[in-house]
This record gives C-alpha cells, structure tokens and sequence, in this order.
C-alpha cells in the first residue's frame, strides 16, 4: 500500500496521531531533494517517528528508484511525505504511477492564496496541481483521516 500525501510540514502530529495508525504504516519515505542535504532536519525527522516505524529520506530521483525496485513493496504500508507539489509532480514525471494524491496542508507564506482552511497556494503549485490532475491523478484535500475529503479539481478551476 502507497499512500502519497503533500504537506510542507512532513512529519507532525497530524501524520503520527491520525494517518500512521489509521494507515498502519510500516515505514514513511520522505522525499525532498533540499532535505537530503540537511542532516540536522533529517536528524529531528527520525526522533519524530516511532522506533516501529521505517524512515527514508530521498530525492525525487532515487525515490523512484526506490519505490519501483522495491520487492517487498505490496507487503508494505509507505506513507509518502512531500513537501510541496513540485515534488509530487516530479515523482510521476520520473514515472511513478499513482492514481491519488492526498493534499494535507500547504500553509500561508508571502504570494500565496488561500484555497482551503490550511491550502495556501503559490502560482507555481497552483500549476503543478493542475499538471497533476490533468495526468489523471485524483488529488482529495484532507488534513485528518476522520474529516472529509475534497475534492480539489473544483477548487482548482
């Protein structure tokens, strides 16, 4: 099981509360080009997490690699963590097939609009969503497993 989710803030007591044990994941594969060569932040990334659960911090590139290689993949529960949709987008442009992307929280920062209560949106991940989707991937915005989810193709338009 892949479940892929966008939120610039990875790993936080959204994902450790709410979607790790509604998801029974077994490992997180975070990917993130610029947090492959930050050692402090992947450090603090893995004290996050409980011992149980796996961590793999890789870029867009190997990230495939590493998901289309994997032989034990379909007895895995991965939570994939990206950071923005950018690397969402480049993890299918490098050929990652997935049929749903769940939008968690991308928050306010200086040029960016707001969509939802915590989807904030610059010009460039507006245009990246919409790359998404039109590649035919459905992308549901929700922060929590119990909310109900969006969907973001409306929003978009």
């Amino acid at each position: 099981m892949l479940f892929v989710r966008i939120d610039d803030r990875l790993i936080h007591g959204q994902i450790i509360e709410g979607w790790l044990p509604y998801l029974k994941t077994n490992e997180v594969l975070v990917v993130s080009d610029a947090l492959c060569a930050d050692e402090l932040q992947k450090t603090l990334l893995s004290l996050a997490l409980p011992d149980a659960i796996r961590l793999e911090i890789l870029d867009v590139a190997r990230a495939v690699e590493y998901l289309k290689d994997s032989q034990d993949l379909p007895q895995k529960r991965v939570l994939v963590l990206v950071p923005s949709p950018q690397e969402a987008l480049a993890l299918l442009e490098r050929g990652l097939s997935l049929s749903q992307i769940n939008v968690g929280g991308l928050h306010h920062s200086v040029g960016k609009i707001q969509l939802g209560r915590a989807l904030f949106l610059s010009p460039q991940d507006k245009h990246s969503l919409k790359e998404i989707l039109r590649r035919g991937v459905h992308l549901e915005g929700r922060a929590v497993p119990g909310e109900s989810p969006t969907d973001l193709q409306r929003l978009l338009e």
